[in-house]
């Protein structure tokens, strides 16, 4: 048996996004679960650490930055830590399926793979689809939409995550 074999799925795949890689798999966890040595979800566990990410620009250096970040986040807490991302204004270009700036096909493609293997949350502004003129079908299907993205960010300030924007 192959010793990495023995290490969490998530482990395993943190490392590979937190160097850039894509890797796809596990549905994405519920706030406040972890999973198990084993890969699976448990229920009723929670993780002892908790941030929400502001994304608000189209910039794609500032979008690898944050993406970077959060990469290292799962590769230093690995099951113990639940990552949001709010995303409005120029930013949410990031998360449209035919966006309207120039976005790095492989940033959308690392997002995905956030979100999939590592239950990394992308939540969209209504208010920022609204200006755009686009609907939830406008954006990948891994997205959640929330009518407000400022407030999405302080409920989770009142849920004790740290809030991280630059």
């Amino acid at each position: 048996m192959n010793p990495s074999s023995k290490l969490p799925r998530r482990q395993l795949l943190a490392a590979a996004v937190a160097v850039g890689g894509t890797t796809v798999g596990s549905a994405g966890l519920a706030e406040g679960s972890k999973q198990d040595g084993k890969g699976a979800v448990t229920k009723g566990d929670v993780v002892d650490h908790k941030v929400v990410y502001q994304l608000n620009r189209a910039d794609a250096d500032y979008q690898l930055a944050i993406l970077n970040s959060i990469g290292a986040m799962l590769k230093k807490y690995v099951d113990d830590v639940t990552i949001a991302v709010v995303v409005f204004g120029p930013g949410l270009h990031l998360l449209a399926k035919k966006p309207k700036r120039p976005v790095p096909k492989t940033h959308q493609q690392r997002a995905r793979g956030m979100s999939e293997s590592y239950g990394v949350e992308f939540v969209a502004c209504g208010n920022t689809m609204n200006t755009l003129g686009w609907t939830k079908d406008d954006l990948f299907d891994f997205v959640r939409v929330e009518e407000v993205g400022a407030s999405s960010i302080m409920e989770r300030q009142e849920k004790g995550y740290a809030y991280i924007s630059w």
